[in-house]
């Protein structure tokens, strides 16, 4: 299978050192830096390297023809987004990405009422893909991607009535060295922290709240620990009810205090900010310069410990019509993931899963049509391929509320 990958950064990275050790794949990688194509590109002898403006359609229609890929893999910013969802339509290939198009509050009602949603564009072009013959996968990465993958195992296999599908991400992962350094892209963390977070709930459908609202102790396995985690905006809950009964969904995320308080300064000070701005004889997106200020995430593995988690937790009736309450996570270990691929566990634990989607659409394992999340395809294939990737998957039961 031929792919084009756009976006050569962490995430990008190491998809392609996992990707290497998999036969099925054949990698073009594509990045607006030459430079890190090329180093990513280092992964295996035959990948190549280009230079691509992800913005530029026609440039990355004619990749995909040039090349004769197969499917585009987009492992870029949320931004970027459309123009190569539409470019992979135009060139007739399958087309897989980790986050959705990008969303837009309301703007009377931010905080109550939904605007245009995440994956409110892709789905607007469903119907195109769907004559096309072509499969466009959003959301595949680990959240959203394997949490969905989780839920929709758990709908089918253990639940006969589900409560609630709550996805939640801990970790005690620590960077030496650095007062304020993200694990993961600022510029995606800012997206999804700070615009209002979407629940949904049946008989209510999608609304909104206010940013890092309903905190909660969530106790993460293999020794994490109990970690508070606030609403934050993020796909699963856009995808999980379109494919999966529920009463509730949610997304929680474990910031920290002083995460959080970074983040509420940066948006008080307008740092958050996308548009550009006048300084001097340049025009600069304050956001953009927030992310050159930081460290990179893939160059943070050799200066981090610990360890990252990310599930679904999903309560509600058990198949034998008892209370159950169950915690489907994935756990990697960063010392493991620096020694094995070179790359830290966050944006790893990212990269494993398209790479695993990629290898069941080329078997066959997986197939469809039209826009689709990770949640309308069969969960047992991927989570067993999962396992041979080396870092296995695991269900912790635990016991249901009232039943103590």
């Amino acid at each position: 299978m031929r792919i084009l990958l756009v976006g050569a950064g962490g995430v990008g990275a190491a998809f392609a050192r996992i990707a290497a050790r998999r036969p099925f794949a054949e990698l073009v990688i594509a990045d607006y830096d030459l430079g890190r194509a090329q180093r990513a590109a280092a992964a295996r002898d035959g990948y190549e390297a280009v230079q691509l403006d992800a913005r530029d359609e026609q440039a990355t229609v004619g990749l995909l023809t040039r090349h004769r890929c197969d499917a585009l893999m987009n492992a870029t910013e949320p931004r970027f987004v459309m123009p190569l969802f539409r470019a992979a339509l135009q060139a007739g290939t399958h087309y897989l990405d980790m986050a959705m198009s990008m969303s837009y509050p309301h703007p009377d009602d931010p905080y109550r009422q939904t605007g245009v949603k995440l994956g409110d564009e892709q789905f607007a072009m469903a119907a195109e893909w769907e004559r096309s013959g072509k499969l466009a996968l959003a959301g595949i990465g680990v959240e959203p991607g394997l949490s969905d993958v989780f839920a929709r195992y758990a709908a089918d296999e253990l639940f006969r009535e589900i409560t609630e599908l709550g996805v939640r991400d801990g970790a005690n992962l620590e960077v030496a060295g650095y007062d304020f350094a993200p694990t993961f892209s600022i510029w995606t963390t800012i997206e999804e922290c700070l615009n209002p977070p979407v629940i949904w709930e049946r008989g209510r459908g999608w609304f909104t709240t206010e940013p890092f609202s309903e905190p909660e102790i969530f106790t993460f396995p293999a020794g994490i620990g109990p970690v508070e985690c606030v609403n934050v905006e993020h796909e699963e809950v856009l995808l999980m009810p379109r494919w999966i009964e529920a009463q509730r969904v949610t997304f929680k995320y474990g910031l920290g205090s002083e995460f959080i308080g970074v983040l509420r300064t940066l948006h008080k000070l307008g740092l958050d900010k996308t548009d550009p701005v006048r300084v001097g004889p340049v025009s600069v997106s304050p956001r953009d310069v927030v992310a050159a200020c930081l460290p990179d995430p893939a160059g943070l593995g050799d200066k981090m410990r610990g360890l990252t988690c990310a599930g679904t937790w999903v309560t509600g009736t058990g198949i034998d019509g008892a209370p159950r309450e169950v915690y489907l996570y994935h756990v990697v270990d960063n010392a493991w993931s620096m020694a094995e691929y070179g790359s830290q566990a966050v944006v790893w634990q990212t990269a494993v899963n398209p790479v695993v989607a990629l290898e069941l659409i080329y078997s066959g394992a997986w197939s469809g049509v039209g826009v689709l999340g990770p949640e309308a395809l069969p969960p047992r294939p991927f989570l067993d391929l999962l396992n041979d990737y080396g870092a296995p998957w695991a269900c912790e039961e635990r016991t249901p509320a009232g039943q103590a």
